[in-house]
């Protein structure tokens, strides 16, 4: 599609809606793979941590709320707004989850999200993780621009990013409201180029 300015979309339509989720291979034996019902464990634990709830805003009442959640997060693949994936061994429970919100194929860009259950912290997986989805967002689906943006009173996001290579950009004030108040966010990003 051409924007009324005439340039191309980045990405053209129907790209990522055209084929299937891939599964992405991590170090260590994990994976990057579709969230499945089967997952709804998983989801309701995240919903319940509270390190989880706080940088997040997410909670899920009961596991029938975690299997919509599931599905909702294949509508959005199917509708191209958004992409997420669960970080699991292969054939095992998801450990954490990753993900592309707010995507905009046309402009080429998308935020990164994502957060792993306690016994899963600490160990770099969110890092690989990172960078997996990352590689694949920019090389594989054709985005132009990825962000990573978390509350400046969270220091461990602050390393993942940087980890995985991702430019701290600057400090947006205010920028979101989590269950303690607002909070200043840093914005972090990467662009293709950066590979």
């Amino acid at each position: 599609m051409i924007s009324s300015a005439g340039i191309p979309d980045v990405v053209p339509a129907g790209r990522m809606a055209g084929t299937g989720q891939p599964v992405l291979a991590l170090p260590g034996g994990l994976e990057l793979r579709p969230w499945s019902p089967d997952d709804a464990g998983a989801l309701l634990a995240a919903g319940q941590d509270p390190a989880i709830r706080r940088w997040n805003l997410f909670t899920v009442a009961d596991r029938a709320e975690a299997v919509r959640r599931i599905e909702r997060m294949h509508e959005r693949r199917r509708a191209e707004t958004g992409a997420v994936w669960a970080v699991a061994r292969p054939g095992g429970e998801a450990l954490g989850l990753i993900g592309c919100n707010d995507l905009d194929l046309a402009g080429g860009s998308a935020e990164i999200v994502y957060w792993v259950l306690p016994a899963a912290r600490g160990v770099g997986i969110v890092v690989e993780a990172t960078r997996a989805l990352s590689r694949w967002a920019l090389d594989d689906l054709g985005l132009h621009r990825l962000r990573l943006c978390h509350s400046t009173a969270n220091p461990a996001s602050c390393r993942v990013a940087e980890k995985a290579g991702y430019t701290l950009e600057g400090t947006m004030r205010g920028a979101l409201l989590h269950e303690d108040g607002w909070h200043d966010q840093h914005l972090h990003a990467l662009v293709k180029s950066d590979l």
